[in-house]
Formats: C-alpha cells, sequence, structure tokens
C-alpha cells in the first residue's frame, strides 16, 4: 500500500519532522493543528479558544481538500484542550464548521500544546 505525503501553502507548516497529512488506502490522516496562520512564519493567531478553533478548522480544511477530501468526511477527531472549561466556546465552533455532519470524536485535556496553543486537532477523514 502506498503511503502520499501530503502538503498545502493553505495550511501551516508542519513545525517538526511530520507531514500536514498522509493518505493510505483511502483514508487521509491529519496530523494535529494548531492556531497557526499559513505564511505568517508560525505565529499563533487568536487570543481565545473559538478564534483559536476557528483558524484550527480552518487549517484542517486545507489540508482534506488539498488530500482530495473535506470535512464533510471526516470519521473521526481528536481535541486536545489545554482547559476542559473551554469545552462548550470550542464545541459551538467545532458545530459550525461540521454542519449537520457529526464525525467520531475524544477530546482529552492536557497540560500544555506547541506554542502554547489553547487547542489542537487532528482528523482522520476517506478521501
Amino acid at each position: 500500500m502506498p503511503l502520499e505525503s501530503v502538503t498545502t501553502s493553505k495550511a501551516p507548516d508542519a513545525i517538526g519532522p511530520y507531514s500536514q497529512a498522509i493518505v493510505a488506502n483511502g483514508f487521509v490522516f491529519c496530523s494535529g493543528q494548531v492556531a497557526l496562520e499559513p505564511g505568517k512564519g508560525g505565529a499563533l493567531v487568536g487570543a481565545d479558544v473559538a478564534a483559536q478553533t476557528k483558524r484550527v478548522l480552518q487549517n484542517l480544511s486545507a489540508i482534506l481538500e488539498a488530500a482530495g477530501s473535506g470535512l464533510g468526511k471526516v470519521v473521526k477527531t481528536t481535541v486536545f484542550l489545554t482547559d476542559l472549561a473551554h469545552f462548550a466556546a470550542m464545541n459551538e465552533v467545532y458545530a459550525g464548521f461540521f454542519g449537520a455532519h457529526r464525525p467520531a470524536r475524544a477530546t482529552v485535556a492536557v497540560v500544555a500544546l506547541p506554542k502554547g496553543a489553547l487547542v489542537e486537532i487532528d482528523a482522520i477523514a476517506v478521501r
């Protein structure tokens, strides 16, 4: 089974030794995204979890589109929050991006995220 690395300039460059996404066997495995704006030198954007969640989902959407998929084809996400008190604000933005589509999801509280982010989300989608 060949693996295809996905790269798009419409999402931030990977900040480590990994791909934005890998396509394998008809699935797209997106690396976790934090609220980095593409082309802004790795600067974190958004002062609150709602603004950061919006940027994160815009990044994931761009990566999925570059892989020949989209948010409507996501089967599973994992949300990492530095504070579960941010759950409602994150969830409101998340629901706006997915509409009636309801992928499986896990939400996990973590001590810290890269670049001091408040939220990180990864995704698995069909192509």
